[in-house]
């Protein structure tokens, strides 16, 4: 579809959201995202007055996602005060766009994570925003589950076990993984909204901090210490020697969650956590390479992360006892 053309049918669906006639503007790809179309756009009203906003949306013609649960968590997750971008409208491929979509405000702030462990506008605030992880991810792990109504769940681990052995390719550290994973699993610290893809780099940050929190369309069930682990993981910290995302150790991460409400943080547990978070992202690396091999979208970005596995290998055994 042309740009010109979705400008069109925004001006309709927005107009019907705000309940007034308004002018589409400024409509821009952003880049990124394979599975899904992220669009900046600006709308102004008859007052003159313009607002900044975001589409994302599925391709016309891909299979249906879940894009409408998303939506409806991002406004679980709003109310209980987790900072993510407010939701305007969202719609199915009935709503005027041809396929489900989703429109929330712009937020304005640093995504890129080199910048946000370098950019010296951010220096006074880069050693509080492992604390404010944590106090983050406290709010979002006290959302009863109830709230939130058709998320997935199921073990982690079996889940990566059965993909691992889809790919079909041999990689001898990552069974090691596997292995110490199974024989050292820790007892379940509880079950909770867990974001799913919580690091440095779905964050917006700004001078005084994160401003909110981006893509969602991972959550699900499961235990809380997922998200902890996962944002320790070495691939989140680009280049840096700090732990946590880059910016932060683990003692302010975890005294920070645990002062916001979050639950107690074994730290043996936490580094099985982070174990598994490792080799979860040197699987999806294997995946992303794929994507790209098989023919199924070309694309430069996933055959250099593809290239990435043999690191993640060599990240899982330091790990590793």
């Amino acid at each position: 579809m042309h740009a010109q053309d979705l400008a069109g049918q925004l001006g309709t669906v927005m107009g019907t959201a705000f309940d007034e006639a308004v002018e589409v503007g400024d409509l821009t790809r952003l880049p990124g995202g394979a599975s899904r179309e992220t669009w900046s756009f600006s709308v102004r009203g008859p007052d003159g007055t313009t607002r900044r906003l975001v589409l994302r949306r599925d391709p016309p013609g891909a299979p249906v996602s879940g894009l409408g649960l998303e939506a409806g968590l991002l406004q679980a997750v709003a109310r209980a005060g987790v900072p993510v971008p407010r939701v305007i409208v969202a719609g199915d491929r009935s709503d005027g766009l041809g396929a489900a979509f989703m429109v929330m405000e712009f937020v304005e702030g640093e995504t890129i994570p080199r910048r946000i462990l370098r950019d010296a506008a951010l220096a006074e605030v880069r050693p509080r925003l492992a604390g404010q992880c944590g106090q983050v991810l406290a709010t979002l792990h006290r959302i009863p589950p109830a709230e939130v109504p058709g998320l997935a769940g199921g073990d982690a681990l079996e889940q990566l076990r059965g993909l691992l052995d889809r790919l079909g390719q041999p990689h001898p550290a990552f069974e090691l993984g596997m292995r110490w994973l199974a024989e050292t699993r820790p007892a379940r610290s509880g079950e909770s909204v867990v974001h799913g893809d919580f690091r440095n780099g779905n964050l917006i940050v700004g001078v005084e901090g994160i401003r909110a929190v981006l893509d969602w369309e991972l959550t699900h069930l499961g235990d809380p210490l997922e998200d902890l682990g996962w944002l320790c993981v070495k691939a989140w910290r680009f280049g840096s020697a700090l732990p946590v995302g880059g910016f932060g150790t683990v003692e302010q991460l975890v005294t920070a969650y645990e002062g916001a409400g979050g639950g107690p943080v074994d730290a043996a547990s936490l580094h099985w956590w982070q174990v598994l978070g490792t080799l979860r992202w040197g699987i999806i690396c294997i995946v992303q390479a794929l994507t790209h091999t098989t023919g199924a979208l070309r694309s430069v970005e996933l055959a250099a992360i593809g290239r990435r596995v043999c690191e993640v290998e060599w990240d899982l055994l330091e790990l590793l006892p």
